[in-house]
């Protein structure tokens, strides 16, 4: 297990949200944490410490009011840390090989790969011809519905009708290099992780899977480790955006 970093930026400002707080209208969301520090700082202290394998998220819809401020605070943090760190956010085909040419070393991808609610199995196809598999983060972040867990996109505000399974991640396995999952119903709540989740991912242990979501404590990330071959992504509960838990700490046992 590997910790992964984050920087996740909303109206232009790296902030730290509750994720089931974010709606597109009047780009509001509930934050834990407005930083008063560029992203590119934040990237330049991951490249010091030689932390790869990061997420950047843009987390504006493309269009919108403040978008290009949030764009441009990721491709900033892009050029702080060439090839360090992954970006997602309104990607497709047509814009995934500025964002590589940009320093990204993987896209991240959901709503573009579903229409309709639907796995959208041709832009998949497009986007890898685009900018080739070994470049593509497939992020199939997900909440709780009748029991089962289903991919969410549009910034987690849709449910699609693929259920996170194995055999969907396995299946999928074919067209990314690795897969970013986010437990939406916790993300950003500082409230525990969910086991349900983890659970699932960890019948994939030959595939690169990162786990974001409820991280508390370090007994969380203990529990995460045990699971086997997952890496995690902490943000809220960090003391770089506010939280309790060690950023050095997680670096020095977890990199």
């Amino acid at each position: 297990m590997f910790f992964r970093p984050c920087i996740d930026i909303h109206n232009g400002k790296v902030k730290q949200i509750v994720g089931s707080s974010l709606r597109d209208e009047n780009s509001s969301a509930q934050a834990n944490f407005v930083s008063e520090k560029s992203a590119a700082c934040y990237a330049e202290m991951y490249k010091n410490d030689n932390i790869k394998g990061g997420h950047i998220i843009m987390l504006n819809k493309a269009g919108s009011e403040h978008y290009e401020a949030t764009r441009s605070q990721a491709l900033s943090a892009l050029s702080a840390y060439p090839y360090g760190m992954q970006i997602g956010g309104g990607i497709n085909a047509q814009n995934a090989g500025e964002f590589i040419d940009a320093g990204a070393s993987h896209v991240i991808v959901t709503s573009y790969v579903f229409s309709g609610g639907r796995f959208n199995a041709e832009h998949l196809n497009e986007l890898v011809k685009a900018v080739g598999r070994e470049h593509v983060v497939l992020d199939l972040s997900c909440k709780k519905r009748d029991g089962k867990y289903y991919v969410v996109t549009d910034r987690w505000q849709k449910f699609t009708e693929l259920e996170l399974t194995k055999e969907t991640l396995l299946s999928l396995s074919a067209y990314a290099d690795e897969f970013l999952i986010h437990a939406a119903d916790v993300e950003g709540k500082k409230s525990g992780i969910d086991e349900d989740v983890l659970n699932i991912l960890s019948g994939c242990p030959e595939l690169t899977i990162t786990y974001a979501g409820g991280v508390k404590s370090y007994e969380d990330i203990e529990t995460i480790r045990r699971k086997g071959n997952i890496n995690v992504t902490v943000g809220s509960a960090l003391d770089i955006f506010g939280g309790s838990l060690s950023y050095k700490e997680l670096v020095r046992k977890y990199r």
